[in-house]
Order: C-alpha cells, then structure tokens, then sequence
C-alpha cells in the first residue's frame, strides 16, 4: 500500500528515492507519477537533484511539491547524474536508498520487492534488468537492436533474469537499483570522476569489498533509449571512455566480451592505413562483421518489419565503433588498462 505522504513534513522515512534532472521538462510530470504509484508499505520521500536546468523542470518540480510533501527539491550545481545522487545521498533520511531516472518506467511494485529482498540478506545491492522500449521511431529500432546479443553483447544487465531462471548474480554490468543506505555511505557514495558509468565504478568497489549484486526478473524496467543516431553515438562514445577509466582503476572490471569493440576500432583503422597483408586480413575481418549484422538484422524482421530492421546495421556499426574507438580514446586520456587487458585476455591468474 501507499506510504502516508507525510514524511516530507519530517517524518520518519523508509526509503529515499533519488533522481537526478536536467532539462526533463517534457518527461517530469510522468516521471514523478509513476514514482508516487509506487505501491510500498512504508513511508517515501522522492529527492529530485536538478542540474540548473535551463527548461520549466524546477518550477514544474516546485509546483507537483506543493501538492506532495514527500517530494524534496535540491540544486545540483556539479549538473551531472553522479554529483546529483551525492547531493541525494547527503539529503537522504531512509533506511534504504533507490535510484530512479527520468526516463525508465518502473513495476509499481519496484521499491517493495527490491526492499523486501534486501531484508532477506546475503545481498548488499538489488537491482532489475533493463528492458529497452522504443518511444519513437528511432528509440524503437535502437531498442530492437538491444533485443539482440549483438546489440547488448551477452551482458546480464539486459537479460538476468528474463529466461525465467530466477535471479541472477551481476558483475559490474548494472542498471541503478537498491541498496541500503549505510552500504552507500560504507563505500563514500558515487565517484563523482564518474559523470558517466558510476554505477559500474561503484559496483567494482562493492564486489571488491565482497558484496553481492543481483538482478531480479520481477524488478524488470523499461528503458527509453535514444531516438537517434548521433545521441546514440555519443552516449556509447561516453560509455567507452568511461569504462576504460573503470578498467584503468578496477582490473577485474573489464569482461573479455567488452574487448570486441576495441578490436573493431582496431580492424577499422588497420583496414584503411595498415601494409598490404594486414590490410587484407583487417578488410576480411571487417567482412565477417558486416555478413554478421546482416545475419543478425534480416533475423529480426518477422518482429520488425522490413524498414525497421534495415536500420540495424548502421545502429549496430554505430553502437560498436562509437563505444570502442571511446574506449581506445579513454585508454589515451586515462591511461591504458594494461592490467584489466592481461585478465581478461587470460595473462594472468584470476
């Protein structure tokens, strides 16, 4: 059932609900809805870090708090999600913490169940797959290409728990989720080095400490992606970089699936600048790849229809190139991850 909505006059609070806001002007008043259905048997408070957005979402927030105690405004003046959550942790009154964005569509039952699981113990951080859903024509395909192994190369973070297997343990592959409080405060909160990828970083900090991460089917969310090509480029190119720096600093970090779109960047340049017989090699190599997401697009047009699926490889090109030529620049701006490369290409002992 509901909390009473009183907590926010100072009340005692179970859980706290932190999202940080930039500019969601057109997506606040759905977001803060679907929070405040959260079905919980306790008491909530919903804490949203605005980035001095330069729309109407603070006054739209402002406004939607006069009618709800339970929502607290805070200015976020480092604007990016990792310093906003830490404006969040600071500010936080629960027992448990939960992050929620924007942009994903939460099971009314998220909070209760993730809680409920905590309480039952062995598992410092609970957290639910993502599950790409498509808006719009482009976030459509984009999440149509998530569907598939090419497009989330095998990690659990999109599929723990959708075979009907139960729940599953993560590595450092995780999507928000719940913890609580004093796990976050053990660990000094979010890198704020992080803007992006702080929850891996985070979660490689944990599960260094010895801490259990799982992800439950029924905490399954659904994830609006990007509706187009050059948001979608960037945000991968960021998703790169910033796992190279997760690599450089946690070594256990890097999986030896997450070295393919390196090795693309790689045969790309090779195929265009390298002598006569690497060349070729890289131009065959760049040929099995492309007969690759042909294969794999013409398989999804029974559920896509002919238009949409022809869009898969350059989504496929994109998401692949953008995050390995980010990663290639992190290792630049960041170092390279030389003792996360031996581990995962087996050099070393685990």
């Amino acid at each position: 059932m509901h909390g009473s909505g009183q907590s926010g006059a100072g009340g005692r609070v179970d859980a706290s609900v932190l999202t940080p806001v930039l500019n969601e002007e057109r997506h606040i008043r759905e977001a803060v809805a679907a929070m405040q259905a959260q079905r919980f048997d306790g008491e909530l408070e919903f804490l949203f870090m605005d980035g001095r957005s330069e729309d109407r979402t603070r006054a739209i927030l402002e406004d939607l708090a006069r009618s709800d105690p339970r929502i607290r405004i805070f200015d976020n003046p480092g604007r990016s999600s990792t310093a906003g959550l830490n404006v969040g942790l600071r500010h936080a009154r629960g027992d448990y913490l939960v992050r929620m964005d924007a942009h994903t569509f939460y099971p009314e039952d998220y909070i209760a169940r993730g809680v409920e699981r905590l309480r039952r113990g062995d598992v410092v951080w609970v957290a639910g797959p993502q599950v790409p859903f498509g808006t719009d024509a482009w976030s459509r395909r984009v999440a149509l290409a998530l569907r598939t192994w090419l497009g989330t190369g095998g990690s659990a973070r999109w599929e723990a728990g959708m075979d009907g297997a139960g729940e599953k343990d993560l590595d450092t592959g995780v999507f928000a989720g719940l913890w609580r409080r004093s796990t976050v405060d053990d660990h000094g909160g979010w890198d704020e080095g992080w803007p992006i990828n702080q929850d891996s970083e985070l979660a490689a900090r944990v599960l260094a400490g010895g801490g259990r991460i799982v992800s439950l089917p029924e905490l399954a969310a659904r994830y609006v992606p990007r509706n187009s090509l050059r948001g979608l480029a960037r945000q991968y190119w960021r998703y790169g970089n910033y796992r190279a720096k997760t690599a450089s600093r946690h070594p256990s970090s890097l999986e030896r699936r997450q070295l393919f779109a390196p090795a693309l960047a790689i045969v790309l340049v090779a195929a265009a600048a390298a002598p006569t017989p690497l060349r070729r090699l890289a131009r065959a190599s760049l040929g099995a790849y492309a007969a690759l997401i042909l294969v794999t697009s013409a398989r999804a047009m029974p559920e896509a229809g002919p238009r949409d699926a022809a869009s898969l490889p350059a989504i496929f090109a994109v998401m692949h190139l953008a995050w390995g030529f980010g990663f290639l620049s992190g290792s630049v701006r960041f170092g390279p991850p030389l003792a996360a490369l031996a581990r995962a290409a087996g050099m070393h002992r685990r």
